[in-house]
């Protein structure tokens, strides 16, 4: 009976030990898939691609004179983009081209382009 129960514990002890340390190499695995992903992504056209419309992006940004020309043919999110980099750039100068036209921001938070020296609020 004794004998029973020692190889029962033991047993019961080796799934334990079995079971633990399986976790612990899942986790590893995981960190290690984690890792080559991320130097997957940093060499793959697709990164260097983005990278490039980041930098393209900051450089629109902080110049308000470069126009933003929305196009019909833009997707979605091109679209998006460009409203929102027109949207920064008024906050942060008060003025932003786009499609062609300055248009500026006053005190009051109001929008409004010139028109033949005349203020046309938006």
């Amino acid at each position: 009976m004794k004998y029973i129960l020692l190889v029962t514990v033991f047993v019961l002890v080796l799934i334990y030990l079995y079971l633990k340390a399986k976790k612990s190499t899942n986790k590893l695995l995981k960190k290690n898939k984690k890792i080559s992903n991320f130097k997957k992504s940093l060499l793959s056209k697709e990164f260097n691609i983005k990278k490039i419309y980041l930098r393209n992006d900051e450089r629109i940004n902080l110049n308000p004179d470069i126009n933003i020309k929305v196009d019909i043919y833009d997707k979605d999110y091109e679209i998006i983009n460009k409203t929102n980099l027109h949207r920064a750039r008024l906050a942060k100068f008060k003025k932003s081209k786009f499609n062609g036209e300055f248009i500026y921001l006053d005190k009051d938070e109001n929008v409004y382009k010139i028109i033949k020296g005349v203020k046309k609020y938006l």
